[in-house]
């Protein structure tokens, strides 16, 4: 299935933003700054370019929102450049360390008490936390909670 990028610009052409990859996009559109946005119209003469320039008011609050909610749906793209929701390389499914990994830390310990409870250096488990995060394609441990609950992660095996 082809996927469509939903990008959020940087500030600064040193930081060129960050992106989503979802299946679908409702509309494809710019936004500046939630104060001006443009959509491109579909001409009937080839060769011919037009777009809606949009400044603020209730379309254009509703073009915002359209985009947050297209962004919410998204998933960071892989880091190992393959398509987003794609074939993993590697396995596809957190080993036995990972899931008790995952089940200290949703029990509320932290970082440095669950390398000292597993015998694991610090950094192997926030390398592990990393891992269990790109598996699910999330960016934040929250998100990764939840995740590892949809996905069945946190059921004794």
């Amino acid at each position: 299935m082809p996927h469509r990028t939903v990008v959020e610009g940087g500030r600064t052409a040193s930081f060129p933003g960050r992106c989503r990859v979802v299946d679908r996009i409702p509309a494809e559109l710019v936004i500046a700054d939630r104060r001006v946005a443009l959509l491109p119209l579909a001409s009937g003469t080839a060769g011919t370019a037009a777009a809606l320039v949009v400044h603020s008011g209730a379309l254009l609050d509703s073009l915002v929102e359209l985009f947050e909610g297209a962004w919410r749906e998204g998933r960071p793209p892989r880091a190992d450049g393959g398509p987003a929701g794609g074939p993993a390389r590697g396995p596809a499914e957190p080993d036995a360390m990972d899931l008790e990994v995952l089940s200290l830390l949703l029990a509320g310990l932290t970082d440095a008490s669950v390398a000292k409870q597993l015998g694991l250096g610090l950094r192997t488990v926030q390398r592990r936390v990393r891992r269990l995060m790109e598996l699910a394609g999330v960016t934040t441990r929250l998100q990764l909670g939840r995740q590892a609950a949809e996905r069945g992660w946190t059921v004794r095996r």
